[in-house]
């Protein structure tokens, strides 16, 4: 899981980077120097966000296909 992927996810649910930290419990500084890409994603933190929002490895593998898609500047075709 990639710096952009907790964005999106936070992002899609309409979340503040502290409503975030606080919904996977842990600090608002992690998620926000994580997003900043000054911190990577651990093991532990991607557990703690797909159990969170009931994410699968197929989803996870979508999204970050979509990401990356849109990081190119392609337009997605959902």
């Amino acid at each position: 899981m990639e710096k952009e992927m907790i964005k999106s996810i936070r992002l899609h649910y309409n979340m503040t980077q502290r409503d975030f930290a606080k919904a996977i419990n842990c600090s608002y500084s992690l998620i926000a120097l994580v997003e900043l890409g000054k911190r990577r994603v651990t093991t532990n933190l991607e557990t703690k966000v797909k159990q969170k929002f009931g994410l699968t490895d197929q989803q996870i593998s979508y999204i970050n296909f979509l990401v990356e898609e849109i990081g190119k500047g392609m337009t997605p075709f959902i």
